[in-house]
């Protein structure tokens, strides 16, 4: 049978589409209250031509069958609260717990719909930033050393020589060293492989300020896995921005002051080590349906199939 036909036939025939409840207002938010439980997880995603939803999930369901509460087209905290304010706020208040991230916005959507929950920053978008702190200065030597080799040809050829590139004992250039280091300083050092023990010998003995900025990285990572209690978790950590401050690395001063800003969410990790991954696992598993489907043309019918599928 025609793949096309078939799914029209669905569409308008087989499923019940037609007389879905949510079918008018589906495009701009789905709410499905039945679904609500104590743990909750908030995040955004992009659904077709860059347009963000934010979407509300239930930990307890695990991705499956149940695991949609609201899925909502924006990301501005006051229409998103506009709809989850139409749950009942019994359900609103006996939530727990909310996962989510560093944004703003996110923040006061669960500050304002669930009251009485704990609201935990997932740790690993907070390695993320001290991890993008690394790459930012690594870039920036890789950046120096495109400068200085293009300056090194140019009077090369002013003095009509030619141009031999430095190559380390590995057999990279500088700028190739860097460029080749970025997946190495996201990793914990027991698990490089020998080429990359011996390109991370060779960038931290050339560029010392990024071995300290590594081992700030692989710090605060470690407090998130050793760390067992808050006030455990609170005293590492005034330790560690002791050690941003000694580093003078800005980029990870930054990253300290953002850590102070939410250190209340972040420390609340510590209470069940819950994190956000239900939904960054949620989210892939759109993105994947959306790709199966060969991209979204009919927005409605989409969000129709993605709620029969975990609604």
């Amino acid at each position: 049978m025609d793949g096309k036909q078939l799914q029209q036939q669905y569409k308008h025939h087989i499923s019940d589409y037609k007389d879905w409840e949510q079918q008018g207002h589906a495009s701009e938010w789905m709410l499905f209250e039945k679904n609500m439980g104590t743990h909750l997880s908030i995040d955004e995603t992009a659904l077709s031509n860059d347009e963000l939803y934010t979407v509300v999930t239930n930990k307890s369901a695990k991705g499956q069958k149940g695991a949609l509460v609201a899925m909502v087209k924006s990301t501005q905290a006051e229409r998103v609260t506009e709809v989850l304010l139409r749950i009942s706020e019994r359900l609103r208040k006996q939530v727990q717990e909310v996962t989510l991230d560093m944004a703003a916005s996110m923040n006061l959507i669960v500050k304002r719909c669930f009251p009485k929950a704990d609201r935990v920053i997932d740790r690993f978008h907070v390695q993320q930033l001290a991890g993008e702190a690394v790459q930012e200065l690594r870039i920036k030597y890789r950046w120096m050393e495109l400068d200085k080799e293009n300056e090194q040809i140019a009077q090369a050829k002013k003095s009509q020589q030619s141009y031999t590139p430095e190559l380390l004992s590995n057999g990279d250039s500088p700028k190739q060293l860097l460029a080749r280091s970025r997946f190495l300083l996201f990793k914990h050092k027991d698990v490089w492989t020998g080429t990359q023990k011996q390109r991370a010998r060779l960038m931290f003995e050339r560029y010392p300020l990024i071995r300290e900025a590594y081992d700030l990285s692989q710090k605060l990572a470690a407090i998130f896995r050793h760390c067992t209690t808050k006030e455990q978790a609170f005293k590492k950590l005034a330790l560690w921005y002791n050690d941003v401050e000694a580093a003078g690395i800005e980029s990870f001063r930054t990253v300290s002051r953002s850590i102070e800003t939410h250190y209340l969410a972040i420390l609340n990790f510590f209470n069940n080590r819950n994190t956000n991954a239900s939904a960054e696992s949620f989210n892939a598993k759109i993105k994947a349906f959306r790709a199966s489907a060969r991209g979204v043309r009919d927005i409605k019918f989409f969000l129709f199939r993605l709620a029969k599928l975990y609604a």
